[in-house]
C-alpha cells in the first residue's frame, strides 16, 4: 500500500495531462489452459478499469505456463506487467496487489465438486470435522491448499489443473473445492456427467482475488486502483459482474434456509485487505 500511496501523487499530479492520444502497451499474463467465463470477465474488467481511469491502453497478452507463483515472479522480472490471482502475503511481496476484490468475496465461497456417485457420502457432512474424513484436490502452489491444510482438512496438491478434474472423475480424491463464480462454467467446459456439485453444503474462508502489477510499475497499479474505484462508484463494476455471474450464482444448488456453510480460518489473508 505504501507503493500505491506514493504512486498516487504521481498520477494525480499528471491529472488531465495523461496522454489521451498515445496508447500505453500493457503486457497481461494469460495462462496456457482453456479459458473460462471468469477469465473473460477479468479481461473485460481490466480494459474497463483503464477506460474509467482515462488511461488509453493496448492490452498485449503474454502466454505463460499455468503456474501461479512462477507467473508472479515473471512480473518481478519485467516479463509481464499485470496478472490476476488470489492473494496471500507471499504474493503481495512478489508484486503490487491492487486492493479491490474482483469477485466481490465469492472467490472464498467454495462449492464441493465431486464424482456423482459419491454424492451420498456427503449427506451427513455438516461440520469441518465431518469434512476431515474426505480428501480434497487443489493446486500445489495455490493459497487454498495451505488454507485447507491449516484447517485440518486432507488435501492433495497437484500441478496440472486439468488433471484435477480427472482425479475427481476417477474417484481417486473425494472432492475439488471450486469457487461459486468458477464451478458452473467449468462444468460446462468439461461436460462430464460424472461430475456434480454437492448440494446445500459448501466451505468458505475470507479471501480476495486481485489484479497484481509488476513491482517496477507502481504508477500502473495506481491507475488500476483509480479506475476500479471509479467503476464501483458509478455502478459499472456491479453491472459487469452481474452480466457474467448473476445467472450462474442463482443456479447453484444451495437454498438460503437449508444450505450449510462450513467456515474455515485463513491466516494467509491480511486483515487490512478484508472486504467490508
Amino acid at each position: 500500500m505504501k507503493r500505491l500511496c506514493s504512486a498516487i501523487l504521481v498520477v494525480l499530479s499528471l491529472g488531465c495531462s495523461l496522454p489521451i492520444d498515445a496508447k500505453n502497451v500493457v503486457n497481461l499474463a494469460i495462462e496456457q489452459r482453456p479459458l473460462y467465463q471468469r477469465d473473460h470477465y477479468l479481461h473485460a474488467l481490466l480494459a474497463a478499469a483503464f477506460r474509467a481511469a482515462k488511461y488509453p491502453t493496448v492490452i498485449n497478452e503474454v502466454l505463460v505456463h499455468p503456474h501461479q507463483q512462477r507467473t508472479l515472479l515473471m512480473l518481478d522480472e519485467n516479463q509481464a506487467d499485470v496478472y490476476w490471482s488470489m492473494t496471500s502475503p507471499e504474493r503481495e511481496h512478489l508484486a503490487i496487489a491492487v486492493p479491490v476484490p474482483l469477485f466481490k468475496g465469492f472467490i472464498g465461497k467454495r462449492a464441493l465438486l465431486t464424482k456423482r456417485e459419491f454424492l451420498p457420502r456427503f449427506k451427513e457432512v455438516k461440520t469441518k470435522q465431518d469434512l476431515m474424513a474426505f480428501t480434497a484436490i487443489q493446486g500445489h502452489d495455490w493459497p487454498d491448499t495451505k488454507i485447507l491444510a491449516q484447517n485440518g482438512l486432507a488435501v492433495r496438491p497437484l500441478a496440472n489443473y486439468q488433471a484435477m478434474f480427472n482425479l475427481v472423475i476417477s474417484g481417486r480424491v473425494d472432492y475439488f473445492p471450486r469457487s461459486f463464480i468458477e464451478v458452473t462454467s467449468e462444468l460446462k467446459q468439461i461436460n462430464s456427467e460424472q461430475l456434480a456439485i454437492v448440494p446445500n453444503v459448501y466451505i468458505s474462508y475470507p479471501s480476495a482475488f486481485y489484479f497484481f502489477v509488476s513491482n517496477n510499475k507502481p504508477e500502473l497499479a495506481e491507475v488500476l486502483l483509480i479506475g476500479l474505484n471509479a467503476m464501483k462508484s458509478s455502478g459499472e463494476f456491479d453491472q459487469l459482474f452481474n452480466s457474467y455471474f448473476a445467472e450462474d450464482l442463482a443456479g447453484l444448488p444451495f437454498t438460503e434456509k437449508s444450505a450449510i456453510e462450513i467456515k474455515l480460518e485463513n491466516d494467509y489473508f491480511q486483515p487490512q485487505k478484508k472486504e467490508p
